[in-house]
């Protein structure tokens, strides 16, 4: 089911059919070293998978969506919105990853955007973050041009990262 469309990308749920997709995603070194949380194996990746299909049990209209090149009709990433605790209070996350072959075309600009104004429009929310590893420039600059901010440098059980912010105004 579409959830999104762009210029030249289709978001949607994702489907059993994507999980090979998924997999070869993230056996992407150069993928998993910013997602502490990432699969590390197919049965993990079946596990992510199946989440993002029923969605957030409190928040359903959030999750990992399908990315799909339109032109193509490949499947090159999983770009959504994902709920968090941080600091004891309650966040959405813009988030993106597309596969490399696909790096340096402005997609995950496009996907952040395009998922921005959906959670700011239609979703009804007034607040967005980024999780960014301190060492992801090429993601904080997508946050930037999506028109987040820095606000500050945290630290959970799964590490350092730097929370972006946005609020609608």
């Amino acid at each position: 089911m579409k959830i999104l469309e762009t210029e030249r990308l289709l978001l949607r749920h994702q489907t059993a059919d994507d999980l090979d997709s998924l997999y070869a995603l993230y056996c992407d070194p150069d993928i998993t070293r910013y997602i502490p949380d990432a699969p590390r194996s197919y049965a993990e990746a079946r596990q992510e998978l199946e989440w993002h299909q029923h969605g957030h049990p409190r928040h359903p209209e959030l999750g990992l969506w399908a990315t799909v090149h339109k032109e193509s009709g490949q499947f090159i990433g999983r770009c959504g919105l994902l709920s968090w605790t941080i600091d004891g209070v309650d966040e959405v996350e813009v988030a993106y990853t597309i596969a490399k072959a696909y790096w340096g075309q402005g997609l995950a600009t496009e996907a952040a955007q395009a998922i921005r104004d959906y959670a700011f429009g239609p979703l009804g929310f007034s607040r967005l973050v980024c999780l960014i590893d301190p060492a992801n420039a090429p993601s904080a600059r997508v946050a930037k041009k999506m028109g987040m901010y820095f606000e500050k440098a945290c630290v959970d059980k799964m590490g350092a990262f730097h929370l972006y912010a946005m609020e609608l105004t």
